[in-house]
């Protein structure tokens, strides 16, 4: 167990966090303040405290917290003209889709250096906020002799009873692994077959739930509520920082990016990127990293991070890794949604 950090949250705190957000004030007038829109919980409170203070402090501007992270919302900000999010944590794929839609704004590379960041995750509109893993993780007291160790047990409620809980959004991981615990090679992923996908979820619908934020994935893991859970790798880490009862597994490790986005007629543009370029900076990304466990996108950020952390960031699994493609997901996202919602909803 790695020592317990001395940062300004607990978990049920992070919890709180969430439903806080929400009741935030608007953003402030230019140059003296932005806002910044994320997940929520653990993930969002450091980079609070690893990006939004530090930028403060070296810049004079405040940064207003708010979200959770809204897709709908940014886009009918976009459309009204009234944008009052600067910066926004989105998932790499809709950064993409968002960007064809003509919802961001180009990123200024004069301002943020791209050169030390890997280029797998930067775009003319978009830039990775940090690289991460949806892994396989159980409640110990559940399964006090040893948990599921890959998506093939995910599915074997025999072996494996009581419930799971996986992503509830349309995006990019649980159709990933539905194919794969289906015995899809990880090569052969893309195109995805959806209905495949789906029918196999449907084969544990009884023993499914859904899970909408980080947090709530946290609560009902480390509760007991549900047996395992499909999560972020990073949302696990807090966990154990905080003794929970759980446990969890890199066999098969899907791998992701969230990027960093700056919605289309912010009147704070300047001020977004200045605070973008702090967050991908070689020291941001490494507090990040030591205060989430999520994998830095800025190269070197890697002699920063504590050796503590390191294994339990997705780079320290390479061989258990599966990586997800954006690409994929940004073209076909939409029209998966539409099957993806009928299974959720029925």
């Amino acid at each position: 167990m790695i020592a317990k950090r001395n940062h300004k949250h607990a978990l049920l705190g992070a919890f709180g966090m969430t439903l806080a957000l929400g009741t935030m004030a608007p953003a402030a007038s230019a140059a003296d303040a932005i806002t910044f829109v994320s997940w929520g919980g653990t993930t969002q409170e450091a980079q609070k405290n690893a990006w939004a203070e530090p930028f403060t402090e070296e810049t004079g501007i405040r940064v207003i917290q708010d979200g959770p992270t809204n897709y709908g919302k940014l886009k009918s900000m976009v459309d009204s003209g009234n944008v009052n999010w600067d910066v926004v944590d989105v998932e790499g794929e809709f950064a993409l889709r968002a960007a064809k839609q003509g919802l961001l704004e180009p990123l200024d590379y004069d301002v943020i250096d791209k050169e030390p960041l890997d280029k797998r995750f930067v775009s003319e509109h978009g830039v990775g906020s940090f690289f991460f893993s949806f892994v396989l993780a159980w409640n110990t007291n559940t399964y006090s002799d040893g948990g599921p160790q890959n998506w093939e047990d995910f599915f074997n409620v025999e072996e494996y009873p009581g419930k799971r809980m996986v992503y509830k959004w349309p995006t990019a991981g649980v159709l990933e692994m539905a194919l794969l615990a289906d015995g899809v090679e990880p090569d052969n992923l893309y195109p995805l077959d959806v209905d495949r996908a789906i029918d196999k979820l449907e084969t544990i619908e009884d023993h499914l739930a859904f899970w909408g934020s980080g947090a709530e994935s946290q609560q009902a893991l480390a509760s007991g509520e549900v047996a395992m859970c499909f999560c972020w790798n990073g949302r696990v880490f807090e966990l154990l920082q905080d003794e929970a009862p759980v446990d969890y597994t890199w066999n098969d490790n899907l791998t992701h990016a969230d990027f960093l986005v700056v919605p289309k007629g912010t009147e704070n543009r300047e001020e977004a990127m200045k605070f973008i370029a702090h967050a991908v900076s070689a020291e941001g990304q490494a507090d990040f990293a030591n205060r989430s466990a999520y994998t830095p996108i800025n190269k070197k950020s890697d002699p920063m991070v504590d050796s503590e952390i390191r294994p339990h960031l997705s780079t320290a699994h390479p061989d258990e890794q599966v990586s997800m493609s954006l690409e994929y997901w940004a073209e076909e996202g939409p029209a998966i949604s539409e099957k993806w919602n009928e299974f959720v909803l029925q």
